[in-house]
């Protein structure tokens, strides 16, 4: 009897072993890979901020030149999903512009205030990068003059009383995603048709500003 079992739990084991042998160690069950069209789909909110190198030029005379400002931008965006790749960024954005120039009098600054609407069309060439292409709504709110002559400062301010139009703007640009929440966004702009904040002196004068900063995306 005893022989009989034993022999019994050698059957057993070895039946054991060889069926592991044949059926390979059981396989762990992963989830599947995180899609990149999961977040693509969702309408996601932000807010964003950075800084503005700003300048002008003079749409028919090559020889003009003028020095860059710094400024700032800052406002809110919308991501809102068209179809893949492609998605449409409205922004809302407070954006300084204006320039600098070395005039017979001394030193001039101009620094001009506005509220940039672009309209943006955003394509996702690869799960990080981005291009972005539109118009912009540029909407004057303030500008200040300063004069310095070596001896005196003088500043004069001017509040939607040079130029009330609107003025149509060309953007193109790139965003970078860092992580899910937070990209590294850089953009060019420069208006479409001249602005009346110079029009007094006989040129048709535009503004061209390029922009660095970084946005946060919300659910």
């Amino acid at each position: 009897m005893k022989k009989l079992l034993f022999f019994a739990i050698c059957l057993l084991v070895a039946g054991s072993v060889c069926a592991q042998g044949y059926y390979g160690p059981r396989r762990v069950r992963r989830p599947p890979p995180r899609s990149q069209f999961d977040d693509f789909y969702k309408i996601r909110a932000g807010i964003t901020g950075g800084l503005n190198v700003a300048n002008t030029v003079d749409a028919y005379n090559s020889n003009f030149s003028t020095a860059a400002i710094a400024g700032f931008n800052a406002g809110l965006f919308l991501d809102l999903p068209l179809v893949y790749p492609l998605s449409f960024e409205p922004e809302v954005l407070y954006s300084q512009k204006g320039y600098a120039a070395v005039t017979t009098y001394g030193n001039f600054t101009q620094r001009s205030n506005y509220i940039d609407i672009p309209l943006l069309l955003k394509f996702k060439l690869s799960p990080t990068f981005n291009i972005l292409v539109g118009p912009q709504v540029a909407i004057p709110v303030s500008m200040t003059n300063t004069y310095d002559n070596g001896f005196d400062v003088t500043a004069q301010q001017y509040y939607n009383t040079y130029g009330e139009k609107t003025i149509l703007d060309g953007v193109v640009g790139v965003s970078f995603d860092l992580s899910r929440d937070v990209e590294l966004r850089a953009r060019y702009t420069i208006d479409l048709q001249p602005n009346d904040q110079n029009a007094s002196y006989g040129g048709d004068y535009r503004n061209q500003v390029w922009q660095v900063g970084l946005g946060f995306k919300f659910e």
